[in-house]
Formats: structure tokens, C-alpha cells, sequence
């Protein structure tokens, strides 16, 4: 019996699996609240593999296919679009679908602070979302794009790889390219794109230094720039973005990047104690006090501020994280577990628990 792969992503779309993976010679498994599922009824065979090629890219599939790694888009009507990858192992073929649901959630509903609200109100400069491969990136950017969408008259224009969530145009007007069928770099869709009267654009990512230094050229003419980059927390993301660039111009691009750059929103999807993931954030907008620092290479300055602010604009993830254990959202394991600054966790918990301990005698 061959392999039904719609009828499958249907059932682990209903089963609010974020991905979904298919191998030969294995068990399909599931990805859900971030544990793998595996189901044990079905061994997929090196028919099943050649069968779902050829349905999921259709008419670009050829017999040299399955020798390939590729990355497209599949869409099931009514129901998701699903990111693939297919890639060649050792046992023959593997597919991983991660599933894009149609409709764009609100930040409200993805659990997300109301000041990134503030995000979608600029009318300039550089917003980076970053963060590890599944942490929710994607999803936190298209609920900005889609908040912009119905609140202001602009002219967006998405670049990605490939395109994920679609948007239908609201208030905005928006023109989605997809890397490999629309433009063939990141570089040379942001140049093109600023020949067609944009307001603000969304780069999949930054992955070269040609890309940024088009990114701040955007900004510094007067659009507004959303990427991501794959960091691990503001501080770090600021090392990676100055390491773009040679030593012997390390000063002028410096001060361009403090300038144009608004903010950076690191983001984790960390287990709730409900069973659940839930987005913990750690925000780094940039103030005037961030973009002097910045300037004059006072990185380990921004980050005390960042531990001693007290405003919603700039906050450390273990803050967003102890704020998480006080409700009761998650575990204090957890909340170590996914802190960037362990010894100062550490000391958090031990403090909370020599308080109520006080508390008690």
C-alpha cells in the first residue's frame, strides 16, 4: 500500500505537530511541544520516498531528484503550507515538513510582550530576530509584517528562503519573492527590491556581509529593515554583526550599524508546565545610552543595563525567564536549563529559595 503523505500532514497538522519527519527504512515521527513522537504502524519504503517527491514538487521532479538536497514549499488547500527539506542519507531519502499553518497569529495569541507592538511603528532602521533553528523566528516576524498589514498604508516587500507565511494585502500592499524561483541571493533581491518603491522589507536572513551592508543602506534612506540571524542572545548578536566587517573600516561601519539598528529580539520556545511551548525573549532596543555603547565598544556595558533595567524595552532572557518560573509557567529546571546566564540562574533560585524558607520560619 503506498504511503498516503497528504492524508498523513493532515492528521499531524490536526495534531498540532510543528514538524514532521519521513525516512526510509523508519517509522514516520512527529515533532509536538518540541518532543519527537514516533509512529510505529508505518515503515516508510524507497517507493514511498520516490511517490512523495514526485507529489510534493510535481513538475521539478526528474530522476536526479533523489540524488539532491532541496528546499520548497508544499501546500495542502484549506488545510497548511509546509516547508520541506528533502535531503539523501544513508538510507536511501528523508523528508522534514514543517508545517505553516494559514492563518498569522497575533502576538497576543503567540504569548509575546506588547511592546514589540512599538517594532511595527518604525519608520526606519534594522530589526533583528534571532535565535536557535525552531524557535518560533518566522512566526514572531510574520506577526509583525501582518500587524503592520492592518494598521499603516505601506508597501512591504518579503525576501525568503523560501517564502513561508502567505499574507493577503490589508491596509499594506506586500510583494513575496522566494530565493530560487524569484532572485537568486538575498543581495540581489534587497537591491532590486529598493527599485520597487518599498517601504519596508523582510530579508530571510542575513547570511553575508554584502546583505547587511545592503540592509543598512536601506535604513540609512528611509526604510524599514526585519531580519534574523542565528545567535545566541543580544550580546552575541552584536559581536556577529561587527565581525561582518574588516578591521581596517571596523570604525565607520561601527558607528553605521549603532545608528540604523533598532533593536534585537532574541527569542527560545521553552516547555510550559502545562505541556505546551511558550516564546521567553530576550529584547535589546536600541536607545540612544545602547547606540553610544555600541560606538565605542562597550559591550560588556549594555549588557549590566540589560540586567538592571527594569523596562519592558530592554530585558534580559533569564529576567523574561524568572518571570516565567514566578507565574508558574515553567519549572525552575527549565528556567536553567534555557537561561544564557547560568551562575547569575543559579544565584536567582538560591536566592528565591533562602527567601521563602525565611519566609516560613
Amino acid at each position: 500500500m503506498v504511503f498516503d503523505i497528504d492524508d498523513f500532514l493532515i492528521k499531524s497538522y490536526k495534531a498540532q505537530a510543528s514538524d514532521v519527519h519521513i525516512n526510509c527504512s523508519k517509522s514516520p515521527s512527529l515533532r509536538i511541544n518540541g518532543e519527537i513522537f514516533k509512529i510505529t504502524d508505518t515503515v516508510i519504503t524507497s517507493e514511498d520516498i520516490k511517490e512523495i517527491l514526485k507529489k510534493t514538487l510535481r513538475e521539478n521532479y526528474t530522476s536526479d531528484t533523489i540524488l539532491k538536497d532541496i528546499d520548497y514549499i508544499y501546500e495542502i488547500p484549506n488545510v497548511a503550507r509546509f516547508r520541506v527539506n528533502y535531503c539523501k542519507d544513508v538510507y536511501f531519502g528523508k523528508f522534514t515538513f514543517r508545517i505553516i499553518p494559514h492563518e498569522i497569529k497575533t502576538m497576543s495569541e503567540l504569548g509575546l510582550p506588547e511592546y514589540l507592538a512599538e517594532y511595527a511603528q518604525f519608520n526606519n532602521g534594522i530589526v533583528f530576530v534571532t535565535g536557535p533553528t525552531g524557535a518560533g523566528k518566522s512566526t514572531t516576524l510574520a506577526s509583525i509584517i501582518e500587524l503592520i498589514n492592518q494598521t499603516r498604508k505601506k508597501h512591504i516587500i518579503t525576501i525568503e528562503d523560501p517564502v513561508e507565511f502567505l499574507y493577503q494585502d490589508k491596509k499594506s500592499v506586500i510583494t513575496q519573492r522566494s530565493l530560487g524561483l524569484d532572485v537568486d541571493s538575498f543581495y540581489n533581491g534587497l537591491k532590486y527590491a529598493l527599485r520597487q518603491d518599498p517601504d519596508i522589507i523582510l530579508i530571510g536572513e542575513i547570511r553575508d556581509k554584502n546583505t547587511l551592508m545592503s540592509a543598512i543602506e536601506a535604513s540609512e534612506t528611509g526604510h524599514l529593515v526585519f531580519s534574523t540571524l542565528h545567535t545566541n542572545g543580544a550580546i552575541s548578536t552584536i559581536n556577529r554583526l561587527l565581525g561582518f566587517c574588516e578591521s581596517n573600516n571596523q570604525g565607520e561601519f561601527t558607528a553605521r550599524l549603532a545608528n540604523c539598528v533598532k533593536g534585537i529580539i532574541h527569542q527560545q520556545l521553552v516547555p510550559t508546565t502545562d505541556g505546551c511551548l511558550k516564546p521567553a525573549l530576550e529584547i535589546l532596543t536600541f536607545t540612544s545610552t545602547v547606540s553610544d555603547y555600541v560606538k565605542n565598544g562597550k559591550l560588556s556595558e549594555i549588557a549590566l543595563l540589560m540586567q538592571k533595567s527594569k523596562q519592558g524595552n530592554i530585558t534580559t532572557m533569564n529576567a523574561s525567564l524568572i518571570e516565567m518560573y514566578k507565574n508558574k509557567v515553567i519549572t525552575k529546571e527549565t528556567a536553567m536549563e534555557y537561561s544564557l546566564e547560568k551562575i547569575e540562574m543559579e544565584q536567582f533560585l538560591r536566592g528565591m529559595l533562602k527567601s521563602t524558607a525565611e519566609s516560613i520560619v
